[in-house]
């Protein structure tokens, strides 16, 4: 089975939401996360703020699951978190571990 890093990246406003989400899951056993500034061409979803710095305010998450699992928990995420403008995609880990 491939194991696969889930990269969630969502409004400042969502990191406790999606926090709590993932911690209150059986089937992720941890994740991390981390602030990001996201930078392109969606003015659309920023402040006036962020529009006249450049750039706006993320965090992103990431998940280590296997593939079945990532693909059932971004089906999950569709629900909870519809229409927050949660960006995500999901790449292969190509070797993983812990150097004690």
């Amino acid at each position: 089975m491939t194991d696969c890093l889930l990269h969630l990246i969502v409004p400042a406003a969502l990191e406790d939401a999606l926090a709590e989400w993932l911690l209150e899951r059986d089937d992720v056993p941890g994740f991390s996360s981390l602030p990001v500034a996201g930078h392109g061409s969606s003015e659309h979803s920023m402040t006036l703020a962020e529009q006249v710095a450049g750039r706006s305010r993320r965090v992103l998450f990431m998940v280590e699951l296997p593939q079945p699992v990532a693909e059932r928990l971004l089906a999950d995420l569709a629900g909870a978190f519809a229409g927050t403008g949660l960006h995500w995609w999901l790449v292969p880990v190509l070797s993983a571990g812990r150097l004690d």
